[in-house]
């Protein structure tokens, strides 16, 4: 006789994931998911979602989700939270929404101290639509538009959020994880947690970064890609905790 120690999030519908095998999409939203139910926030929670391959987000999260413009998450997720300050309010986004085209907006929200979490998937690509060069590929990597790879001299180099966010003063807890590994996995689910922490106990705006794998973008079997992100992303992004101003007991 065996006994269940594992069950799908009550936050999670039960629709079948749309990602690429090996896209680490699915594991994010599990641990998103999952501690939303831990902190009972399911009838609380308003999820902000992307535009880029987790624009279906609205088909998983059996919670409140609100679409953003692409790179808006972080205004419309401050005016949500502004007017219902009850609601557990998160922005999910990538790289191309959160780190390109809505630079702006993370930066003036993180500025602003606003209590939200903001869940940042990182894999170096623009992967919904074709592959192309995003903010973050790294140095040499080929893509879509970089055939040769990344040339810093002509494309300039990544953006590292994590780094850029953290010394202002609004913000409360920037941590980088990844899901890679199980190990990885734990960690991340930890950060996840805390981040909720923060916007509970209104100390401000936090920010996990997840470096994902995008082994269709990368042109890898997935258990390749997810080597990859361990052996080449975390040295252009290394993970750990950026700021921590401290919770209470």
């Amino acid at each position: 006789m065996s006994n269940q120690v594992l069950e799908r999030p009550k936050s999670l519908t039960q629709k079948q994931f749309h990602y690429c095998p090996g896209c680490h999409h699915g594991i994010i939203h599990r641990l998103i998911a999952e501690t939303i139910d831990e902190f009972g926030l399911k009838e609380k929670t308003i999820v902000v979602q992307p535009v880029g391959c987790a624009v279906y987000i609205y088909e998983y999260f059996d919670t409140d989700v609100s679409e953003a413009a692409h790179g808006r998450a972080p205004a419309v997720a401050t005016a949500i939270k502004r007017v219902s300050k009850d609601k557990f309010v998160l922005t999910y986004q990538g790289d191309g929404d959160l780190a390109a085209i809505g630079t702006a907006e993370i930066v003036h929200a993180a500025l602003r101290g606003e209590n939200i979490c903001v869940f940042f998937v990182n894999n170096a690509i623009y992967g919904m639509t074709g592959g192309q060069m995003a903010p973050t590929t790294l140095p040499s990597m080929k893509t879509a538009t970089t055939p040769f790879g990344r040339d810093v001299k002509k494309q300039g180099y990544p953006i590292r959020v994590s780094e850029m966010l953290a010394p202002f003063d609004g913000v409360a807890y920037v941590e980088r994880v990844m899901v890679a590994s199980p190990k990885y996995v734990i960690k991340a689910k930890n950060a996840v947690r805390k981040a909720f922490k923060y916007q509970l106990q209104e100390k401000g705006f936090s920010l996990v970064e997840f470096l994902s794998a995008c082994p269709t973008g990368w042109g890898m079997p997935p258990v390749d890609a997810a080597k990859w992100v361990e052996e080449n992303m975390t040295k252009q992004f290394p993970l750990g905790v950026y700021k921590e101003v401290g919770l209470d007991d």
